[in-house]
């Protein structure tokens, strides 16, 4: 399998060079040059895999030609062992035809486990093939930095550098980064929001002189082709446990920076038949006001209640533009040219936008809908949400096209990693699960620093090369 630059001025690369390389040279995003297709009697056979099976169906087409067959599912067999509940992604009704997808059933709680536990088993994998060393460098909102630490922790070959703003993550999931222990493992409080340290990232991977030519970096951030890959296994995995592929299947997935549901678009280009996506976001609702008014607008992060979705530039939905503009990518390079200036409202082509209004709808949710979604739900069915899931359930319950078929709704994290919240609805706070029974009494590690990218980059090769 090959994977092209979204913007059209890269060269090819492979999978194994794509998972080194994060952003392509010319600032795109990699997706493969061919999407493998299935038809519905081949996905019906599926039906009775257990996930770790499936998940190898799916995924191998992706990793073909850099990875063995036997050696991925070694790999899979590893990480799946490690989630909490046997079903790996069990399902949860909430009422009739509407499911919550629990994907929170990893080490760090949070549905990035699916993705970053696969990923760095396979970083270690080609990086000791290959005889050399690297620097992971990531920006998180809340669960990326967690489930990137826990899944690289034991990667001979990585050193691994988290940047979250500082005082702007709840509690648990700072200290699911924090606690971690491991030599190799940084965890930086930049003294600002998500999208700076975000920012410092992309602007990281352009110019890595930083690193004195001796390393180069390496993305976990959902611009890693890794990551979309993984994600696509639950929505078959789903549709497979509720009548798929004989009937089509709806997902409302919270999402902020697109990739997640970006793997649903995916799913349904390998034949799943996906009736409707919907994008659930909070206030921060850059992405459904571009969906509703065709607005796209870069405005002030506001801080919620739903941290993991406070980012107010999605860098996934270039991925689903690159299909919408017919894969021209001059075209997209001009695009985002414009988008990322941030200067004023930029419009979509109409028929374009019109393809994505096809399989898209959006909704934004504020924090008093999100409560009381979470009061609603568990007053119907005695079942504790957490807010990210809530916004989906909402968006999912005011978008939906068809009620005659499965609404699933991702639930992407453990209620327990939000106690603001989980208090604000009036609940008392559910215990953490046994692993993490000892969370708040571990020692922390952490560096708060200025948002200055020349101090962060001191700081890095400071310690990469002590």
């Amino acid at each position: 399998m090959k994977y092209i630059s979204t913007r059209g001025n890269a060269p090819e690369l492979s999978f194994e060079e794509v998972l080194l390389t994060g952003l392509a040279e010319d600032g795109g995003l990699y997706v493969p040059k061919e999407v493998p297709h299935y038809s519905l009697e081949e996905i019906a056979s599926w039906r009775d895999l257990p996930y770790t099976e499936l998940a190898h169906k799916v995924i191998y087409p992706f990793v073909e030609g850099c990875v063995e067959s036997a050696d991925l599912k070694k790999i899979l067999d590893e990480v799946y062992s490690g989630f909490g509940h046997k079903a790996v992604a069990p399902l949860q009704q909430i009422d009739h035809n509407e499911y919550v997808l629990e994907l929170f059933h990893g080490p760090t709680l949070a549905f990035k486990d699916f993705a970053l536990q696969t990923l760095g088993r396979l970083l270690d994998y080609v990086l000791e093939r290959r005889h050399e060393k690297v620097v992971i460098m990531g920006a998180t909102s809340g669960d990326t930095g967690s489930a990137a630490i826990e899944g690289t922790k034991a990667c001979r070959n990585v050193d691994i550098f988290i940047l979250h703003p500082h005082e702007k993550v709840s509690e648990v999931q700072r200290r699911q980064m924090t606690t971690v222990k491991g030599d190799n493992i940084y965890n930086i409080a930049i003294k600002g929001n998500f999208d700076d340290a975000q920012d410092m990232v992309k602007k990281s991977f352009g110019d890595q002189s930083f690193l004195r030519g001796e390393r180069k970096l390496v993305a976990v951030n959902s611009i890693n082709w890794a990551r979309i890959m993984s994600q696509i296994v639950y929505y078959f995995y789903s549709a497979l446990n509720l009548g798929g592929p004989l009937r089509p299947m709806a997902y409302s997935v919270p999402t902020g920076n697109f990739g997640d549901i970006f793997a649903g678009y995916m799913a349904k280009k390998m034949g799943l038949p996906i009736e409707q996506l919907v994008i659930a976001t909070n206030s921060n609702d850059v992405l459904h006001r571009l969906m509703s008014k065709n607005q796209y607008e870069v405005r002030p992060l506001l801080h919620t209640i739903t941290p993991s979705m406070d980012i107010a530039v999605s860098s996934n939905f270039e991925r689903l533009l690159f299909d919408l503009y017919d894969r021209d990518g001059k075209a997209l390079a001009d695009l985002m040219a414009r988008m990322n200036a941030k200067q004023d409202i930029v419009s979509l082509d109409e028929e374009k936008l019109g393809k994505a209004r096809q399989l898209f709808d959006s909704y934004a949710c504020d924090e008093a809908s999100t409560v009381e979604t979470m009061k609603a739900v568990y007053e119907e069915t005695g079942y504790l949400l957490d807010p990210h899931t809530a916004i989906g359930v909402k968006a999912a319950r005011e978008t939906r096209r068809n009620t005659s078929i499965p609404m699933i709704t991702l639930g992407t994290a453990h209620p327990v990693k939000f106690e603001d919240a989980v208090k604000q609805a009036g609940f008392d706070m559910p215990e953490l699960p046994h692993h993490l029974t000892d969370l708040m009494e571990r020692e922390e590690r952490l560096h708060v620093l200025p948002a200055d990218l020349d101090v962060v980059h001191e700081f890095i090769a400071e310690n990469t090369f002590k």
